[in-house]
């Protein structure tokens, strides 16, 4: 693995990610245009932003909005690593998410929201280096922000579930059915609801018990069971079914069946 390497997916153009093990690395003033959100996992860095300097120690999180001075230097000595992800502006405004406005200025976190923030930072991180679905990926990416921006519970929204709710979800649920095999994406989901993804997320997963990516999978990993009775080969079946690639759709089929493809097939 490169020193520093970034990971994007094409279908989410808004957003970046970047893990850096390079201990020696420093960061002279600079800023970016996206709002930059980092996980310290080994070692420790001074930060300075806007005049006050910041010990930031393994396990903690950070946050810079857009176009906010900042500048890091790693502890002597030490085995710096970290990861960042990069979100542009446009698309936390379409999100649609009450109190983004916090993310405008920047803050380390406290011990247990910095937990449960970095459980959701690292599925993310996870899921874009992975190659996992666009779906996945940004579904995780708003879950984060949103566990960013609470303050309380009383924070949390708590949505309706009334028959134009039930029309959104039975939607996706349609359209989930009819492209399971396809890589599907939050904004189209947005397309065909006219509902903002966030709110998407949260009505689907209040019906369904599942975000919609794992829904998606359930259909895969069940059609992938019917064509893996016809003797298919794996490897086909798994293109077929939208994985990025076999050892991907192993794991899937592992994690929801309790045996990976292969043995599936021979017992049949």
């Amino acid at each position: 693995m490169a020193d520093v390497t970034f990971y994007r997916d094409v279908a989410l153009p808004f957003l970046e990610a970047k893990r850096c093990r390079k201990s020696d690395l420093a960061y002279q003033k600079h800023f970016h245009e996206e709002l930059s959100i980092g996980l310290i996992d080994e070692g420790e860095t001074q930060a300075w932003c806007e005049g006050l300097l910041w010990r930031v120690e393994s396990g903690r999180m950070i946050n810079f909005p857009p176009h906010m001075l900042h500048a890091c230097q790693p502890a002597a000595n030490a085995n710096w690593k970290y990861n960042m992800l990069f979100i542009k502006p446009e698309w936390l405004e379409q999100i649609e998410l009450p109190h983004i406005h916090r993310l405008q200025i920047p803050f380390l976190l406290e011990d247990g929201k910095n937990k449960a923030c970095s459980q959701l930072f690292n599925q993310t991180m996870e899921s874009l280096t992975r190659n996992e679905s666009s779906l996945e990926i940004e579904t995780s990416l708003i879950e984060l922000v949103h566990m960013l921006i609470i303050k309380h519970d009383s924070d949390l929204v708590h949505e309706p579930y009334g028959a134009l709710e039930q029309k959104y979800v039975k939607r996706v649920m349609e359209y989930i059915h009819a492209h399971f095999k396809d890589r599907i994406t939050l904004e189209k989901l947005e397309q065909e609801t006219g509902a903002s993804r966030y709110h998407l997320i949260r009505l689907f997963k209040k019906s369904t018990h599942l975000p919609p990516h794992a829904y998606q999978n359930l259909l895969r990993i069940n059609y992938a069971k019917i064509e893996l009775k016809k003797r298919r080969p794996i490897a086909q079946i798994a293109v077929d079914t939208g994985f990025y690639d076999q050892s991907h759709f192993t794991k899937v089929f592992a994690k929801i069946v309790g045996a990976t493809p292969q043995t599936y097939a021979i017992s049949i």
